[in-house]
């Protein structure tokens, strides 16, 4: 979204001004900001986009397969629990994307419905956003998830995927179509 709205707005492309920055041989974030802003007027939002994107230090430049592995670093234990989340996800629909980030994986269809967060070395904590669902001793309050999701389940075994979970995911899933 941020890519085409940089071509709507400036008529080049992401790659053309990646090639812009690389010439003036600026490698530091902000001063890479303060060019393009300065020579070429761009607003706070874009500058930061294409500084992002030249340095390769957006969660969308680093390759997937790294970001989980570096969400799973010391957390090794948790990855058959993580596994098992994907696998059942799968099963909800053909139209979920998946999306590693720094810190977890968000699981969306038109919006985001689940986020999965390796939150200590035992424990993972799924977040779900079924509004006005009551919570419980299980299916919490958001906790530091805020906004992004409705409820978290804090997940320590893998046989706390069961029927109850998959239920809850199944819903969160329906109601973000």
């Amino acid at each position: 979204m941020m890519e085409q709205g940089l071509l709507d707005k400036t008529g080049k492309s992401l790659e053309h001004w990646i090639g812009v920055l690389e010439q003036t041989g600026i490698d530091k974030h902000k001063a890479m900001m303060d060019y393009l802003k300065s020579e070429y007027g761009f607003t706070h939002g874009f500058a930061n986009f294409v500084a992002l994107k030249a340095r390769k230090a957006d969660a969308g430049s680093i390759d997937a397969t790294d970001l989980l592995a570096a969400q799973y670093k010391g957390k090794e234990a948790l990855l058959p629990i993580y596994e098992r989340l994907i696998e059942v996800i799968e099963t909800l629909g053909n139209d979920i994307t998946q999306t590693p980030k720094k810190t977890g994986v968000s699981i969306i269809r038109k919006k985001q419905f689940a986020l999965i967060k390796p939150a200590t070395k035992t424990r993972i904590d799924l977040g779900l956003k079924i509004k006005d669902k009551p919570t419980g001793e299980r299916l919490q309050g958001s906790g530091p998830f805020g906004t992004m999701c409705t409820h978290r389940v804090k997940i320590t075994d893998i046989n706390e995927v069961n029927d109850e979970l998959i239920d809850w995911l199944r819903e969160a899933y329906q109601r973000a179509g």
